[in-house]
């Protein structure tokens, strides 16, 4: 019988289609096991995150050594001291939002020989409870990010304030993005992903609307 998760994303993917948008879909599997992530996969899926260290590893170790067309994405708070851990199995880091942090993956990147692709994460508003970088230090950042620390910065990523205003914040993603010429923007989830891809997202990280509601 084929699993529920492979309709849901059959949906997202034809919203996107009918938006005109080459968007990326991130299946988030955060809480959820390999008994429903192995139905994406043979459909034929290659972009998924997570957003904790260790649960990434007991479940992607192993499948991406299976299928080595995945893309696993780094969505979630990364502490420096688990880099190391995280760095061989990962192609997209999406939550980069301190110079600590980017010295980090610098040193561990050029140890292990890897070079993955990395979001800045912009903090609008400067809300205390989540990471990020302002719009006013964004370029002073990059900079220090691409050209001390090499890292391979292909873009920006948002969480936006929880307000019901996602769109005002995405279409400011959408300008910083054209006035420091970046290449992607990652923003959208399971709620607002249809504002996001109407301001240009090119990865949308959803996942309650791909695997249903987390216990």
């Amino acid at each position: 019988m084929k699993h529920f998760t492979i309709d849901n994303l059959k949906k997202i993917e034809n919203e996107v289609h009918l938006k005109q948008s080459k968007a990326n879909i991130i299946a988030v599997s955060k809480t959820f096991q390999t008994d429903h992530i192995l139905p994406l996969i043979n459909y034929g899926h290659v972009h998924f995150g997570e957003n904790k260290v260790q649960e990434a590893l007991n479940k992607w170790e192993n499948l991406k050594s299976k299928y080595d067309n995945i893309k696993l994405h780094f969505v979630g708070k990364l502490q420096t001291n688990k880099v190391k851990h995280i760095l061989p199995i990962v192609d997209y880091i999406h939550s980069v939002d301190n110079l600590k942090l980017a010295k980090k993956i610098f040193e561990e990147q050029t140890k292990k020989k890897l070079r993955p692709k990395i979001f800045i994460q912009i903090n609008f508003d400067n809300e205390i409870q989540k990471s990020g970088i302002s719009e006013e230090g964004l370029y002073e950042f990059f900079n220090v990010c691409k050209n001390s620390y090499d890292l391979n910065v292909i873009g920006i990523m948002c969480l936006p304030p929880n307000n019901g205003k996602s769109a005002m914040y995405f279409s400011r993603m959408r300008e910083l993005k054209k006035k420091y010429n970046f290449h992607e923007l990652s923003m959208g989830m399971s709620n607002d992903y249809l504002e996001a891809i109407d301001c240009g997202s090119s990865f949308l990280r959803i996942g309650s609307k791909i695997f249903g509601p987390r216990g």
